[in-house]
């Protein structure tokens, strides 16, 4: 008898839903057994163009839950709903998918933590750059003592955020977006906890964080588009459009990491590694382990270089979560380990009203 496959429900129909439906139904173990939506002619399209038959297509989550077979729930809605349709989900034995953020607050983050908690079930937050193969590489050579130990980590997220994006509407306003460090952001943020720890599969917890912020776009309804290089008139963001933290880890290890969406270019995700034994510098290294080395090595590797989702590792996200759930075992990149990169979003926030550190974890328990 062949093995019978884990059910996905894929809920939200946008930009993000076609790299998750590509990859579970590229995973052996799993297939896409229904989509929902808050429209039915999103769902129909994303099923068409995956040429999925006979998948249930909804435009109620609480319906689209009960569909017959789902195991896993793939959360691809706007931001400010992660937290509800993730509760919803773990309330009744499904595991999660979570896009990032996971939340919009404080208060939200810990009922998501409780509801996973009390069902048992097992979640993954899309970190997908942990995936990259870039990402994949500098974590081993890491690992292996190739720069020693790491003491100062710097990640940027430059994107120059605007009305181009389907979900700018949503991510522009305070109240559905919040900051720009927590909108996007959050990917360097991260990235930063990810180099910050030796090991190859660990990521370093902070405990202070300091950060600024400011721009120039805040309330401004002009805004540059890098696609066609001009400006153009536009919904205004309603926070700062740059924040730069400075984060310290529990293993000493400290880092600075930005989020720019007023930059005038295209997408960019620097990354800067400083060692005892050698640096990084993207995808350089100067390394102890080459005697005689009198220029940069470059590491031949798909770079995190854009913002397209269709170049994010969505496969090899969706194939680890996969396996954490077949062997039972929790992944590094679960709700848990994710609310700690989360916590550096929300202790800028903090800071900009005190004016002073922010000790972290945020969330007791």
């Amino acid at each position: 008898m062949a093995e019978s496959k884990l059910g996905v429900l894929v809920h939200g129909a946008g930009w993000v839903s076609t790299q998750h439906i590509k990859a579970f139904e590229t995973n052996p173990h799993t297939e896409v057994v229904a989509i929902s939506s808050r429209k039915l002619t999103s769902c129909k399209a994303r099923a068409a163009e995956a040429g999925l038959e006979g998948t249930g297509l909804y435009d109620n989550y609480e319906q689209a839950l009960k569909h017959d077979g789902v195991d896993i729930v793939s959360v691809c809605t706007p931001q400010y709903l992660h937290a509800e349709n993730t509760i919803a989900a773990a309330e009744r034995g499904k595991h999660v998918v979570i896009e990032k953020p996971i939340a919009n607050d404080l208060a939200e983050i810990k009922a998501m933590r409780d509801a996973v908690r009390l069902a048992g079930v097992k979640t993954i937050v899309s970190f997908v750059l942990r995936w990259n193969p870039l990402f994949e590489t500098l974590k081993a050579m890491i690992a292996d003592n190739a720069i020693g130990d790491p003491y100062f980590v710097e990640t940027d997220y430059q994107h120059d955020i605007a009305s181009w994006w389907t979900g700018y509407e949503d991510a522009r306003k305070i109240s559905t977006g919040v900051s720009a460090m927590i909108t996007g952001g959050c990917h360097a943020a991260d990235s930063l906890r990810w180099f910050a720890a030796k090991g190859e599969y660990e990521a370093a917890n902070p405990i202070e964080v300091f950060a600024y912020s400011g721009g120039y776009r805040k309330g401004l309804s002009e805004e540059y588009d890098y696609f066609t290089s001009r400006w153009q008139e536009a919904p205004p963001l309603e926070y700062d459009d740059f924040e730069i933290c400075l984060v310290k880890f529990s293993n000493g290890v400290l880092g600075k990491v930005s989020v720019n969406y007023g930059c005038i270019m295209p997408y960019t995700f620097p990354i800067e590694i400083f060692g005892n034994r050698g640096s990084i510098k993207d995808n350089r290294i100067w390394s102890h382990k080459y005697p005689g080395q009198n220029g940069w090595v470059e590491i031949p590797a798909i770079l995190p270089d854009s913002a397209d989702v269709t170049h994010h590792p969505f496969q090899g996200q969706m194939d680890h979560f996969v396996d954490c759930i077949l062997s039972d075992r929790e992944s590094h990149c679960n709700l848990e380990d994710a609310i700690k990169t989360h916590e550096i979003a929300f202790a800028a926030l903090q800071c900009y009203e005190t004016g002073q550190p922010v000790q972290l974890p945020l969330l007791s328990g």
